[in-house]
């Protein structure tokens, strides 16, 4: 089973319907409300489908009301709470960990390995970088936000 059918299984456990096929305004790639999900039908490969829902099931575990309006500071952290959710259910520090051990070396060859897509990637190593710094080290590994994504095994 890949990522997005497990995230679908895990939607269909918590009671959330998911449309996987919306005709979603341009710049709308997915919408929760109310325990149901849109994906846009102008999503492509499951890799991209994973992604968006994944923010989706964040949405719907860390949000609370109508956050349509981003002008507003709470809608925006509400925001943020759902993709940092997304992220770490997708990618995690342990999932960069997993891409370093099993030899990926560019940014590329990380999201092929973790079924993400590119633009994902990288928008999580930044979501990281403004939580963690510029590196977090965890088990006997640092992981380097800035300048690159690095990993470091210590021994």
């Amino acid at each position: 089973m890949n990522n997005y059918e497990e995230l679908l299984h895990e939607a269909d456990s918590k009671g959330v319907s998911v449309d996987e096929d919306y005709p979603l305004s341009e710049h709308l790639s997915g919408l929760y409300i109310d325990g149901n999900i849109a994906l846009s039908n102008r999503l492509k490969t499951t890799a991209e489908k994973a992604c968006v829902l994944a923010e989706e099931l964040g949405h719907h575990e860390t949000t609370v009301g109508n956050i349509i309006d981003l002008s507003v500071s709470w809608n925006r952290k509400q925001e943020r709470q759902a993709r940092l959710n997304g992220y770490n259910r997708m990618i995690g520090l342990m999932g960069i960990i997993r891409a370093y051990e099993a030899g990926c070396q560019n940014q590329h060859e990380i999201a092929e390995f973790l079924n993400v897509t590119e633009e994902y990637l990288l928008e999580c190593v930044e979501c990281y970088r403004d939580k963690y710094g510029t590196m977090k080290s965890i088990d006997n590994y640092t992981i380097y936000f800035i300048p690159y994504l690095v990993v470091m095994k210590m021994v």
